[in-house]
């Protein structure tokens, strides 16, 4: 007679467990936040084509810069590629620095000291 109440219990009672599991986890094994690591100190010129879909690195990680390979998802950086449509046929400079305050194209930023001091493959 325990209708469908008693159903939803031990459903919940496994929510309320992962709750405390994630949350001891947290406190435990703080998270730093992701951040991109400086794959290139100059951007690279490319020819972007009018309604094209391209997936820009945000994790420095690729191996196609400036473009997505996937290595942000087996190198575990918590971040994803963002994903822009050209809207005209044009060249442009996208950034590798992954510091421009403009994403995905280039703002000089390569240029501070901040990023020529830094090593290609270290976050900033």
């Amino acid at each position: 007679m325990g209708g469908a109440g008693a159903l939803l219990r031990p459903a919940a009672l496994k929510l309320n467990q992962r709750r405390d599991i994630t949350s001891w986890l947290a406190r435990w094994f703080p998270q730093t936040p992701a951040k991109s690591v400086v794959a290139l100190k100059t951007p690279i010129k490319v020819e972007l084509v009018a309604g094209k879909t391209y997936r820009w690195c945000v994790c420095g990680h690729s191996k196609k810069q400036p473009f997505c390979d996937g290595s942000h998802f087996f190198k575990r950086t918590g971040l994803s590629p963002l994903k822009f449509k050209a809207q005209e046929t044009r060249m442009v400079a996208l950034c590798t620095c992954k510091a421009t305050q403009k994403p995905p194209y280039c703002d000089g930023t390569h240029r501070s000291e901040r990023v020529q001091e830094a090593e290609v493959g270290s976050p900033l």
